[in-house]
């Protein structure tokens, strides 16, 4: 489980707060239920779907709770417009773990759909991590209006698990050290 927060860390880092590093800001998704499916190479869990029920205060926030985490971690953190979407490129060490990633990230934020590619290599730490390539490809899917139990923040896991993007608390409580 708490391999699938980091993964969910990662793209929610890479998804809503990147542009806090430049000028080129990535737009707030529109509000409602959001789908995303995450599949990883390199990776003990290799796919993963959770859903993820927002608004545009939750974007924002996310993207403010985030960014000072993500300043303190990273070295790099750029993100550019293109002409199909946006590229960013980082340098984060967390745990001992030096990681460098680059991620395509094409679509529409404020429609139905959008997909984040990302290459990463990671060196240093634990056994095993050392010259570590992966790769991650996310797709967000919008599926109308939050269900009646859901409010926004809301992130439902595999198997059920849910949890609110607002206990930022909780979650850096999860994360490796």
């Amino acid at each position: 489980m708490t391999r699938k927060l980091a993964l969910l860390g990662s793209a929610a880092c890479l998804v809503l707060s990147a542009g806090s590093a430049s000028a080129d800001d990535l737009p707030l998704r529109k509000a409602g239920l959001w789908e995303m499916k995450l599949v990883t190479t390199g990776s003990p869990v290799p796919e993963m779907t959770m859903q993820h029920c927002t608004d545009e205060t939750v974007d924002k926030e996310m993207s403010n709770n985030v960014s000072p985490m993500a300043k303190q971690i990273c070295a790099k953190q750029e993100i550019k417009k293109t002409a199909t979407g946006y590229v960013s490129d980082s340098e984060c060490n967390v745990a001992g773990v030096s990681t460098t990633s680059h991620a395509e990230i094409s679509g529409d934020f404020n429609s139905a759909s959008y997909t984040v590619k990302t290459s990463s290599h990671a060196q240093g730490g634990v056994a095993g991590t050392a010259g570590r390539d992966s790769t991650m490809t996310l797709e967000a899917k919008w599926l109308g209006a939050c269900k009646p139990d859901q409010k926004p923040g809301d992130i439902v896991m595999p198997g059920g698990f849910k949890m609110n993007v607002r206990d930022v608390d909780k979650l850096k409580a999860l994360l490796p050290k």
